[in-house]
């Protein structure tokens, strides 16, 4: 069952003012046998302002061949003009929802349900690690399906909204005055709980888009509140790495299902919906190469550079996968002991 897309909004459920005709959904890659496995839910990154195809559907293979059943999570963005506010945390915690009730027909064991989220990505998994419990399904059969991950895995990840925040990814999500209360609320290291899920983070100390101190910042926030987790710095490397793969260096990132959204924007903006011209639809198709292979972002030499420093990164999601397992398998011990008392 890979590639079968549902929508984790019913009508009458998701009213996005800019989404032209979208709503959030989920892309499957679950295994054919009837084998048990870990759940994991994939959240591409991209400022808040669109679903990196980068981080998407080769980062679903690559954890689908390391035995997990995975689903990749398409929100909802703000490439133009109307602030997010909570609907991506809705759209995520909606998605972790659907996969724990319909965990026994996706063969996923309910209590191994990770998130996978890269930059703002990241922030959003790292959202519904701190707040699930603030938000309440609207739909009564989902109400009583907890929300809570069972553990995340933050990759570079937007965390703070203080000195180092990523300010783009804050304006789309927040609009660009913000209150001081939602500026608080949306900087997760000072959100972490006793409660929050274990969590695997990593970065590169070289980002210049997300600074490492974002890593630090949430590291330290578990450490203080006893929230098992663990913490790799790279030394070398940009931001949006994804797998370090010489597959994503060469741009190979498979499906793009992840701009469904900017796809309908465009296509909104064209039929005269939206006070944009046609001239802002062709800057947006160009710019994510909707119709043709996205233009090449590195000069030869650049390239060059970065593929020197792939083979210290791309060891993150055996890393990854070996916490994971730890983590695992302390949940079960955990369980034990409570069907003992």
């Amino acid at each position: 069952m890979i590639g079968q897309k549902v929508n984790i909004w019913r009508e009458g459920e998701y009213d996005y003012p800019a989404a032209y005709g979208f709503v959030p959904f989920v892309v499957s890659y679950i295994h054919e046998d009837e084998q048990i496995r870990p759940g994991m839910l994939v959240v591409p990154g991209g400022a808040y302002r669109y679903a990196s195809p980068s981080e998407g559907h080769m980062v679903a293979e690559l954890f689908y061949q390391k035995g997990y059943n995975v689903f990749v999570l398409a929100y909802t963005v703000n490439y133009l003009d109307s602030p997010l506010k909570t609907q991506p945390l809705k759209d995520i915690s909606r998605a972790v929802r659907i996969i724990r009730k319909h965990s026994a027909r996706c063969h996923i064991n309910p209590e191994q349900i990770a998130v996978c989220g890269f930059s703002a990505g990241g922030h959003l998994c790292g959202s519904l690690c701190v707040h699930y419990e603030d938000i309440i399904d609207p739909a009564e059969d989902y109400t009583e399906i907890s929300n809570r991950p069972d553990a995340a895995l933050l990759c570079y990840p937007v965390i703070t909204s203080g000195e180092y925040a990523n300010r783009t990814s804050f304006e789309a999500l927040l609009g660009e005055a913000p209150g001081e209360d939602e500026l608080e609320y949306m900087s997760l290291e000072k959100q972490v709980t006793e409660d929050t899920p274990p969590c695997f983070l990593w970065q590169t100390a070289a980002d210049t888009s997300v600074p490492v101190q974002n890593s630090y910042l949430f590291a330290e926030a578990c450490r203080n509140a006893g929230v098992p987790y663990a913490h790799h710095v790279f030394s070398e490397g940009i931001h949006g790495l994804s797998i370090a793969t010489q597959r994503w260096l060469n741009q190979d990132f498979g499906d793009i299902y992840t701009l469904e959204q900017i796809r309908m924007l465009c296509s909104a903006i064209r039929d005269g919906k939206t006070s944009y011209t046609e001239e802002k639809a062709e800057e947006i198709e160009a710019e994510f190469g909707l119709y043709g292979r996205k233009r090449q972002k590195w000069s030869p030499e650049e390239k060059e550079q970065i593929r020197k420093t792939l083979p210290e990164v791309e060891i993150w999601p055996d890393l990854a996968v070996s916490w994971l397992e730890r983590q695992w398998e302390r949940l079960r011990r955990r369980l034990q002991e409570e069907e003992k008392v």
